[in-house]
């Protein structure tokens, strides 16, 4: 199962579609699954993913709620790990628990600031950013923990994801973090949402500099991934290109959004699908590597594929 799913990541033709999952706020993931189950989108896409309390607000656990979906449908999810809440100890364990459930995809995040959490007064570990938890499964890979004891049995082979912002007033900062990411063994990246088919390309230029100037070998075959979140109303527009650092929207897409707003709010989600549907097929022609997060709208991401 792993073995082809990274297939298709490394493989240049093949197309790579993975949706975004987000736990809820509650002790069961089965609703989620019987809304995929309901659209039929396990049968679209090639993986899934599974977040790990963004925002730092409370949700079932991601590394959890990724077994159950993996065991659900058959194909690989992807955990997302945050350095937010938990330390070296902590993250190894999880790590070696999640393997022997054949878990073995993990998406290294530093996460965001406990301050933004619903919980009191809760506090963040962060230890050290994504690349503390690249270093482990490095680590882990090797046959050995972070202290560079031999594990026994060793684990099964993990392939580490990261991440990166699709925008940058400097795009050779951006780059430089990519490097830093392919030197700790990151097998693929995923993008923050991308807009607009030029940022696109000029993301994957600098991809293929950040991969020659790795050390790693791995990097040699690694991927990027183009993030894509689905523009469906003009807040919404407005708010990520305002608010949400590392992402920009073009202006010609929030015009048109701010207009069709002041039509109706039917105008409004025409449009937003339309400009959406466009971008994701545009990226899917050029690229056909994308990851899709859509706040649970499954009956989106579907129509989005077709």
């Amino acid at each position: 199962m792993f073995k082809e799913f990274c297939d298709f990541l490394c493989h240049k033709t093949q197309k790579f579609i993975t949706v975004e999952i987000n736990p809820p706020h509650g002790a069961s993931i089965q609703g989620l699954i019987e809304d995929i189950r309901k659209h039929g989108l396990h049968e679209r896409v090639t993986g899934f993913s599974c977040t790990d309390n963004p925002l730092a607000k409370l949700k079932m656990s991601g590394v959890l709620s990724a077994i159950k979906v993996q065991q659900a449908f058959g194909k690989p999810v992807i955990a997302t790990m945050s350095m937010r809440d938990k330390n070296k100890l902590s993250l190894q364990s999880t790590l070696l628990g999640a393997n022997d459930f054949d878990l073995r995809c993990i998406l290294a995040l530093t996460g965001d600031p406990a301050k933004f959490s619903d919980q009191p007064e809760v506090k963040g570990v962060v230890e050290r950013d994504s690349t503390l938890l690249l270093s482990i499964i490095y680590h882990l890979n090797s046959g050995v923990s972070y202290s560079n004891k031999p594990l026994m049995p060793r684990p099964k082979p993990i392939y580490p994801f990261a991440v990166t912002n699709s925008y940058a007033r400097d795009m050779k900062t951006l780059q430089k973090r990519m490097v830093k990411k392919l030197n700790y063994g990151a097998r693929a990246i995923i993008t923050q949402p991308v807009y607009d088919l030029e940022r696109a390309k000029e993301l994957l230029e600098i991809f293929e500099e950040a991969k020659s100037l790795s050390i790693r070998d791995t990097a040699k075959e690694a991927q990027l991934v183009l993030g894509q979140f689905p523009i469906v109303s003009a807040r919404t527009a407005n708010f990520i290109n305002d608010k949400v650092p590392g992402i920009s929207v073009p202006k010609t897409i929030i015009d048109d959004m701010n207009l069709a707003s002041m039509d109706s709010v039917e105008k409004e989600k025409e449009v937003g699908f339309r400009l959406s549907k466009t971008i994701f097929d545009d990226i899917m022609k050029a690229h056909g590597k994308v990851h899709l997060m859509t706040h649970n709208r499954f009956d989106l991401c579907k129509k989005l594929i077709g």
